[in-house]
């Protein structure tokens, strides 16, 4: 085949290419993304409504000074009619007046309108995220969520202030030039319509490929945010085995991207932007040259040529107005979509429509036939019948990875099982609100993070009700209060972020006492004390004597030492339950806890 086929398909493909990703992003805008945005304004409707009106009257008073222009040069200068100037002169000012006060006025409400569709959709996206199962953050990271939340909706920020005002004022504005430019003169009107093809041509061009652009910036600037949130959270790892130089090529590599996708944003508006310019001028000589040789002719008054060019002005300026709109609408559209990707993932754990509240109850425990994975495909337990009585303190025991912390997330409901039931006092949870079974539970992870504000404020978290005196109540009993009070300023010390400035143990301690302040009638320890050191590990078994006390307590056991406080102990194996009975029971028996008790015994665990 001749290579200039070779190029004529190569072409077409490209000319294809265009057209396909025109027709993508016009059915993006078809996806009710606009409406959905539109609607959040539907509370704010009469201040809304008022701003376009305000929008209405700042065109008509800004197009009407051209042809007041007009009328003072050829009926009031040339006529030398003194009143007819007067009387254009004092319009022009009351026509002034007028666009000052309603640009103040839509300034002001459009901004306000804007303002509040932006607070309410960031917080229709947050109580969202709060709404989405575990899963969902453990397969997105923290920086590409935190992006949703900042960048992108940043980034709708300037449509809805700006964008809308630039899109009714620009367009009603060119609307209105074209009428004018055609009462004034049609002949110079078709003039300067000869440049509209070419015109027409490159907006085609811009918006094809700016469409793409915009889409990977948004994507760019993701990825960036989520190295920097997890090189920012992992800065401890990083420096321990000296990764800092690596991870900043990571971050260069990635920042790079960010910048070279902003670059070709910028290379298509220097092209197109430019291109309008000269159109414009284009058309301004085309008419100084015609529209000059009717006025020689005295086929045309000169006041009607100088009101014409400056209607050309409001004729270009909107195009390019709009087409730098158009910039903002790409980027917000990238931004929209991702949003509402978020905004359209359902929550896997929703309550049923026959939920109801479940009752104060006792505290028994059961999981019958329960089958579960993180994969449905591959099962973390398997047939797994286990029953809890209440008030009894039990430990699940296994190797890591047995499924011993899937059991307590089943039953703090994070998750619900894909066969069996998993029941509290004969309750499935599936049929109970996940509201009033959390309002009875609660959960001592492994990381006791604390949150920003005082030590008070993150016991207290459990229940914010609880007054100063039943917080160090609870603190003295968990045998917290000690440390607390030798803290700068005691209670009131404030937290680093994630409780940084405080130990492993004190920081547990706390947690301690915030589960205690919640007073849950099911308590679940999650290898609460794995990761202490000996001494805290003994503040914290003398702060279990009084956790366990009155509960069903479920501890999921790292550390062979806190096991003895268990009346049962369950162990698990391979996702299921290989055997349970107390601890004298199960060694007697020579079964796998035997086996784990002398692994721990090998490496000191045991202790």
């Amino acid at each position: 085949m001749p290579p200039a086929t070779h190029r004529s398909q190569r072409e077409s493909g490209a000319a294809l290419e265009e057209l396909r990703g025109w027709s993508s992003f016009l059915h993006l805008a078809s996806e009710l993304k606009l409406s959905r945005l539109a609607r959040l304004a539907y509370p704010y409707r009469r201040r809304a409504a008022l701003s376009i009106v305000a929008m209405v009257v700042v065109t008509l008073s800004g197009l009407a000074g051209p042809y007041l222009l007009s009328i003072a040069i050829d009926s009031g200068i040339r006529a030398r009619d003194l009143d007819v100037l007067t009387t254009v002169v004092l319009a022009y000012v009351a026509v002034w007046l007028v666009n000052l006060a309603a640009s103040y006025l839509q300034t002001f409400l459009t901004s306000w309108v804007g303002e509040h569709v932006i607070f309410d959709l960031r917080r229709q996206l947050f109580a969202h995220l709060q709404k989405l199962s575990l899963d969902f953050f453990s397969r997105q990271k923290a920086g590409w969520i935190v992006s949703r939340l900042t960048n992108d909706i940043d980034a709708l920020e300037q449509l809805v202030t700006d964008g809308v005002t630039t899109l009714v004022t620009n367009s009603l504005t060119f609307i209105g030039a074209i009428v004018f430019l055609f009462i004034l003169d049609w002949r110079l009107a078709l003039a300067t319509l000869t440049v509209m093809p070419l015109l027409f041509a490159a907006t085609l061009w811009f918006r094809s490929r700016s469409a793409r652009a915009y889409a990977e910036v948004r994507n760019r600037i993701g990825d960036v945010s989520a190295h920097l949130q997890e090189s920012i959270s992992g800065v401890r790892v990083l420096q321990a085995f000296r990764r800092e130089q690596s991870d900043r090529r990571l971050l260069a590599a990635a920042n790079a991207r960010y910048r070279d996708a902003n670059y070709r944003t910028v290379v298509q508006s220097g092209l197109y932007f430019p291109f309008v310019e000269f159109l414009s001028t284009a058309a301004v000589v085309i008419v100084l040259w015609y529209g000059g040789s009717l006025v020689d002719g005295r086929d045309l008054e000169i006041g009607v040529l100088v009101a014409f060019i400056a209607y050309l002005n409001s004729f270009f300026d909107p195009l390019q107005q709009l087409s730098q709109l158009y910039n903002t609408f790409q980027a917000s559209m990238a931004a929209v979509q991702k949003v509402y990707t978020v905004l359209d993932t359902d929550p896997d754990m929703l309550d049923a429509p026959d939920a109801v509240e479940l009752p104060d109850v006792r505290g028994t425990v059961e999981l019958s036939n329960v089958t579960f994975g993180y994969d449905p495909d591959k099962p973390v337990l398997r047939d797994v019948d286990l029953t809890i009585p209440a008030g009894k303190t039990v430990a699940l025991v296994g190797a890591t990875g047995a499924g011993k912390s899937t059991v307590v997330k089943l039953l703090a409901r994070f998750y619900d099982p894909q066969a069996g039931q998993v029941l509290v006092d004969g309750h499935d949870l599936r049929h109970v609100t996940q509201r009033s079974l959390r309002e009875q539970l609660a959960v001592v992870p492994q990381e006791a993070f604390l949150f920003s504000g005082s030590v008070l404020d993150n016991i207290r978290f459990a229940r914010p009700s609880a007054d100063d005196d039943e917080v160090k109540r609870v603190a003295r009993i968990v045998g917290v209060h000690d440390f607390v009070e030798g803290l700068p300023d005691g209670y009131d010390t404030e937290v680093q972020e994630g409780g940084s400035g405080l130990s492993t143990g004190q920081r547990q301690l706390i947690s301690f006492a915030r589960a205690l302040l919640a007073d849950p009638r099911i308590l679940i320890l999650d290898e609460a004390t794995s990761s202490v050191d000996a001494e805290s590990e003994r503040r914290i078994e003398r702060a279990m004597e009084v956790l366990f006390s009155g509960r069903t307590s479920i501890i999921v056991a790292h550390r062979l030492s806190t096991v003895r406080y268990a009346d049962e102990i369950v162990v698990v194996d391979e996702g299921r339950i290989a055997e349970h009975g107390t601890h004298d029971e199960l060694l007697a028996a020579g079964g796998r806890y035997a086996d784990l008790y002398r692994d721990w015994e090998a490496t000191g665990l045991a202790l």
